[in-house]
Parts: structure tokens; C-alpha cells; sequence
């Protein structure tokens, strides 16, 4: 099951008692690698449920609090809303508009597709209380412009890392000197008892920068940690690497 950020933004149809909304679209894949020498992208959305689903997609910059009237982002997504049955999918068509965005390093947008489950049949709207959910899903489009050194792979190789001691806190601070922006999933200390994994910000170490990972343990005093980067198919890269101190 895909690893996304779901967020509940309304509240789901019940007739006796609540029960947690849950995403019944899926998008294929985790994240969307958008090449700068393509026209566009396609992205599948299905939906696995058993009733239709109104779908409205956007593309934001970062912010999570953004809407499809207030993103902006150097793209445009079609169509902009679409009903698919239960059991069905959709295609969307992603393409860049243009803009200034940096050469030597990937960009970071992010894809969003809100859920809005059907009305209730009137007869039941009428008769019973219910609530509604439409839930949103997120997941990173990575822009990777035509001609960038080195390759996603080898760049989990490029990192480095910091430990830093603040008021108390221990967190392991990456830098990435590579073009492309390296996704983790989870990080340790290694011979860490009990196994403690932290998740950095926005799950990257991003291209050109560096990131600062709130560690949930103490250093053990390995010296080595270990890491799960997330590659372009969404596949788990296990990784050791010494840090400093």
C-alpha cells in the first residue's frame, strides 16, 4: 500500500456509530518523477472502492494548508475534476507550464487529489444523521531537470552526517551535496537497544541542502547509523553510513 499523507477534511456517511474515514482511491506509485524533457506526465488514480468518487486534483509548492483555488505551482493538471465509478480509474495528465526553477538540482512540488464520497440517497438523508469525509491525498512530484551529474542512486552515497547535542535533544543532521533529492524512510542508530527509528521532516534529505533528524534515542556510541531511502519506485535502499560527532 502506498506510503502517502492522507488528510481527513471532512467527515464520513454513518448510520449507526462513526467508523475512521479511510482513502478508497489509490494512486500508482509513491511519488512522481517528472523528466524536464517530456511534455507531460501521467498520473493513474483508481479507485478500489465500491461506490463512485468525485476526484479534484491539484499541484501545490509545500504548502499543506493550500487548496485547488489557492496553490501555485508551475503546472497544470487535467482534468481538474473527474467522477470515477467504483472499480475504475483515472488518468491525469501533468504538465509543466514553464518558469525559472534551478538547473543543477531537482525542484520539489506536490500532487494532491481530494476524495468527496456521494451524497446518501434521500430517503436516508432525511431519515438518519450522517456525516461526510472527503479525504486528501499527497505525494511529491520530483522535477528533474535534462542533464543533472550522477544518478538518484548513487547519490544516497554523497551523504553525510552530523550528530548535534541541543538543550537535551539528539538529532543527526544530513547534508546532501548531490542534484537529487534523497527520500528516507526511516533511520537508527545502529546496535541501538531498544531499536528506536525516527522520520525526517518531509521524509528528505533535500538536493544542494541539508536537513536536521530528531533522533528518539540516545547515541549509542556506534558511530554508525542506518537508513531506508526510498527510491523512484518506491522501493526500499538500505544504507550504512558512519556520522560525526
Amino acid at each position: 500500500m502506498n506510503s502517502l499523507n492522507r488528510i481527513a477534511t471532512a467527515s464520513a456517511l454513518f448510520l449507526a456509530g462513526i467508523s475512521a474515514a479511510q482513502a478508497q482511491t489509490q494512486v500508482h506509485g509513491t511519488r512522481v518523477i517528472y523528466p524536464a524533457e517530456e511534455r507531460e506526465v501521467t498520473i493513474a488514480v483508481d479507485n478500489v472502492g465500491t461506490t463512485p468518487r468525485l476526484l479534484q486534483v491539484w499541484v501545490d509548492s509545500g504548502d499543506e494548508q493550500s487548496t485547488a483555488d489557492t496553490a501555485e505551482a508551475p503546472f497544470l493538471l487535467t482534468p481538474p475534476m473527474s467522477r470515477v465509478e467504483a472499480g475504475k480509474g483515472q488518468s491525469f495528465r501533468l504538465m509543466f507550464t514553464g518558469g525559472e526553477l534551478p538547473q543543477d538540482r531537482e525542484s520539489v512540488f506536490w500532487f494532491n487529489v481530494l476524495e468527496v464520497p456521494p451524497k446518501p440517497e434521500a430517503k436516508i438523508a432525511e431519515s438518519v444523521n450522517y456525516l461526510q469525509f472527503a479525504v486528501r491525498t499527497r505525494l511529491k512530484i520530483f522535477y528533474r531537470p535534462k542533464g543533472l551529474t550522477g544518478d538518484p542512486l548513487s547519490a544516497l552515497d554523497t551523504l553525510t552526517w552530523r550528530l548535534v547535542r541541543e538543550g537535551g535533544q539528539v538529532a543527526l543532521e544530513c547534508t546532501n551535496p548531490s542534484s537529487y533529492n534523497v527520500s528516507i524512510a526511516n533511520i537508527q542508530f545502529k546496535g541501538a537497544t531498544p531499536v528506536k527509528t525516527a522520520t525526517p521532516p518531509g521524509g528528505m534529505c533535500p538536493a544542494k541542502g541539508n536537513e536536521r533528524i530528531a533522533m528518539p534515542a540516545q547515541d549509542n556510541g556506534s558511530g554508525t547509523l542506518i537508513y531506508n531511502a526510498i527510491n523512484d519506485y518506491g522501493g526500499f535502499v538500505e544504507r550504512e553510513a558512519r556520522y560525526s560527532n
